[in-house]
């Protein structure tokens, strides 16, 4: 029998190569196993499965409550939900257990008994709501902007594939009183202006997490491992705004716009003791709860910047007499107009030459006899005494987009500038920070930093803010002789402009022109004279044509200032004002 070469053909030839080949193929796959759970690394693989079923989801802390001085709520948080479903789960939804029989009623299962059970809930017809759980979408809303109590009401029937993403939003229950003051909170949860936005982290709180593994169909999976940090909600927040004055300064300050047709018009209520802002008020005021995109975020009271005019008369002078370079019976001969050098200067109308003590010089107003006056100092001290009055530098309030101002060195004062110093140009100011300035002189010479914030609550409940920093301006007799000269400047007689029944006032007006020749009018004032504690300044913006401070905002303060003391309960002390002589 002859031997040859082994014929595939034959059995056990065929068995052998299956043989070979499944043993090469198992070979294979447990070199590859080795290579992926041992070489390559098979935790890597589980980290990379588990991540792919890890879902994270936010738990929204809610944001604290804004507080007035008195505890009235001027913003609030509330919750609401957006309601969504998973159509891939819906369907597996059983009915509801008898209570009786403890068996589940047939018909009430599906799509079709979810659909019954949820749309009295959602304000939809059964009809509606069941196109809305049929199909093949993993999430799909049902309804956006629940009420949080309604939200919880559908959740209570445990409807599978049904979800509620709670949110917070901001509530402004006095509309535009303070609106732009306290600023607004956007759609996405992130401030924008006002008190909103500069105490944004002591508000906001920390948002939480809920972290779990889900199934194909998007359903979390029971036995999985489900991890919650709770979320901390922000603190309250309580501010030195008295709600009833800023809501009638408001009043008082659009009434005046429009009655002057003037651009704009801004109230600040001050208290110069403490440093408290009672109110800060602005004729354009939005409503944060329907805000539009005409309306303007910025906050004018800290940021519209603008001459003085002759408010800025009272620095200069406080400079020379706490200086010992003038004297309130300093006598002056006054022309209406004069030259300085190169430079003329006039005073706002003309008039017959005045024989004027210091005293008479700033009741009258005169730029004239205010640049005679200062030419005793030098102007490094007259721009020494601007800065401490706080002129050229930002005030500290608690507010977002405050401007320092501005104030040049006296090496850029150029010309008429030298000059125009002296009586409130060739510098700009805020009216917060006029209000502060003007305050050192009611309070022995001490400026106080405004504040806007009373307390901040820090989970004990509401503590105290530290005291605000105080820096002395000038000596507490130039102080208290440029109080007897601001009496001096307001008659206490019925019919004045800046007249308070029962209260000596004292005060002083301000005029100038702006850059588009537009002007600016304001007052700022102080009652009663004799025990001063509150400063109220009313600015006018954008006048088309001259109108005196006296006139366009003197009535204003009058007002504002009648108001903020009967609130404040502050009584009249009975004492007459000061008549200091004002002609020699």
């Amino acid at each position: 029998m002859q031997l040859g070469p082994a014929r595939v053909g034959k059995p056990e030839n065929r068995f052998r190569l299956l043989f070979f080949t499944v043993m090469a193929l198992v070979l294979l796959l447990v070199l590859r196993l080795i290579w992926v759970q041992g070489l390559w690394g098979g935790s890597e693989l589980a980290n990379e499965a588990r991540s792919e079923r890890h879902r994270h989801r936010v738990i929204q802390a809610a944001r604290g409550d804004i507080l007035d001085r008195s505890g009235q709520v001027l913003v609030s948080s509330s919750q609401l939900c957006d309601l969504a479903v998973n159509q891939l789960q819906i369907g597996q939804y059983l009915g509801p257990v008898d209570s009786k029989t403890k068996k589940r009623a047939p018909g009430d299962e599906g799509i079709a008994g979810a659909a019954r059970k949820l749309a009295p809930l959602i304000g939809k017809s059964v009809e509606e709501t069941t196109a809305m759980l049929t199909g093949k979408k993993g999430f799909s809303y049902l309804k956006k902007g629940m009420d949080a109590k309604e939200c919880r009401a559908v959740m209570a029937l445990r409807l599978p594939g049904v979800t509620a993403d709670y949110r917070s939003i901001r509530i402004y229950p006095n509309g535009k009183v303070a609106g732009s003051l306290l600023g607004v909170v956007q759609a996405d949860g992130k401030p924008a202006a006002g008190v909103e936005l500069s105490l944004d982290k002591t508000l906001k709180g920390v948002d939480g997490t809920i972290s779990y593994e889900s199934g194909a169909q998007g359903q979390a999976i029971p036995s999985a491992a489900r991890a919650v940090t709770p979320a901390q909600d922000g603190r309250d927040v309580q501010l030195t705004i008295d709600r009833d004055l800023q809501w009638y300064a408001q009043g008082v300050v659009s009434e005046t716009a429009r009655k002057f047709n003037a651009q704009a018009a801004s109230a600040v209520i001050y208290n110069s003791r403490t440093g408290e802002i009672l109110a800060l008020a602005d004729s354009g005021s939005y409503d944060p709860n329907r805000l539009t995109r005409k309306d303007n975020l910025a906050i004018p009271s800290v940021s519209y910047v603008f001459e003085p005019g002759s408010t800025g008369k009272l620095f200069t002078i406080s400079g020379l007499l706490d200086t010992g370079k003038g004297k309130v019976d300093d006598t002056y001969t006054v022309p209406w107009e004069k030259n300085f050098g190169r430079e003329r200067i006039k005073d706002s109308h003309s008039h017959p030459v005045e024989r004027l003590t210091l005293a008479g010089v700033l009741k009258e107003s005169s730029n004239v006899g205010t640049v005679m006056a200062a030419e005793r100092a030098t102007p490094d001290e007259r721009y020494k005494y601007l800065q401490l009055f706080g002129i050229g530098s930002k005030t500290g309030i608690e507010l977002p987009g405050e401007s320092p101002g501005i104030l040049h060195p006296p090496s850029e004062w150029h010309g008429r500038t030298k000059l125009t110093t002296t009586f409130g140009q060739g510098y700009a100011v805020t009216p917060v920070q006029m209000v502060a300035a003007v305050g050192a002189l009611t309070n022995g010479g001490v400026r106080v930093t405004p504040t806007i914030v009373k307390a901040i609550d820090d989970g004990r409940g509401l503590q105290p803010t530290p005291e605000r920093e105080r820096h002395r301006v000038v000596s507490e007799e130039t102080a208290h002789q440029m109080l007897q000269m601001m009496d001096t400047n307001v008659p206490d007689k019925p019919g004045q402009n800046a007249y308070v029944a029962r209260y000596a006032v004292g005060g002083k007006t301000g005029t100038a022109q702006t850059a588009d020749h537009a002007y600016t009018a304001s007052f700022i004032g102080v009652a009663p004279v004799d025990n001063p504690e509150i400063v109220v300044g009313v600015f006018v913006y954008g006048l088309k044509e001259f109108i005196s401070g006296n006139t366009a905002a003197a009535p204003a303060f009058a007002d504002i200032m009648r108001f903020t003391l009967d609130r404040q309960r502050i009584a009249p002390t009975g004492k007459p004002g000061t008549e200091l002589p004002t002609t020699w």
